[in-house]
Formats: C-alpha cells, structure tokens, sequence
C-alpha cells in the first residue's frame, strides 16, 4: 500500500506561507499581554510551604472564607466557580487573588484581603 507521502506532492514552503505564520506569531503575543491582568507580574505570591505557614502562623484567613466572600461580593450574576486562586503579598499585605467564572461563562477577577477576608476590588 502507498503512503500518501508518495501519492501527494511536496507542498513547497512560500514566502506567504512564512509571513502569515509570523503574523500569527505576532498576534498570539499581543493577545497575551492583554490577556495577562495588569500589575501581575509586580506581585510576589507565596508557594505551598508559605501559604502554610501564614495560615498556621494566623495571618491569614482560610481560602475557603475568601472564597465565600468573593462569592458574596458580586449580585446578580449567578453562581461563581473559582478557576485559581493565589495567596499573593502587595504593599498593604497579603491578599487573595481569585480568578471566577460565573454560569454565563464571564470571568471575574476578586481580591480578597487575607487578613480580614473582606473583598477588597472585584472586577
């Protein structure tokens, strides 16, 4: 039986070819910077090991009561599924940083201050 490398000729790479894979090259990388939340990269968030020690040492309240908080934030757009969350430092201390989406399939970013566990900006 042929392969259909040996039924199907070679398709010659073009310079067209080339110039809409850089385009889309191009556009991929826009798209994720606009993607990326402003300001992220500015914040430290603590590994595994340290949320540990935070929570244990008391500084923090527990994921689930930020969660329950940010759920509680936002009226009148259903329910909130959390899709990550992170225990970051900023200047004013630490905070949680949930990312949701609600049943309409909208995303929503919520911060929630760790200390107190009051949501603190949601957008």
């Amino acid at each position: 039986m042929n392969r259909s490398s040996d039924i199907q000729p070679a398709v010659p790479i073009t310079g067209v070819m080339v110039h809409a894979l850089a385009l889309v090259v191009a556009l991929t990388v826009m798209l994720t910077a606009l993607v990326t939340p402003a300001g992220a990269d500015e914040l430290a968030c603590l590994g595994k090991t340290e949320q540990r020690a935070a929570l244990s040492n008391g500084q923090t309240v527990t994921l689930a009561a930020a969660i329950r908080s940010a759920r509680g934030s936002v009226r009148g757009r259903g329910s909130r599924e959390v899709v990550r969350a992170r225990l970051c430092r900023e200047e004013k201390g630490l905070v949680y940083l949930l990312t949701m989406l609600t049943r309409d399939g909208k995303v929503t970013h919520t911060a929630v201050d760790a200390t107190s566990g009051k949501v603190v900006d949601a957008r």
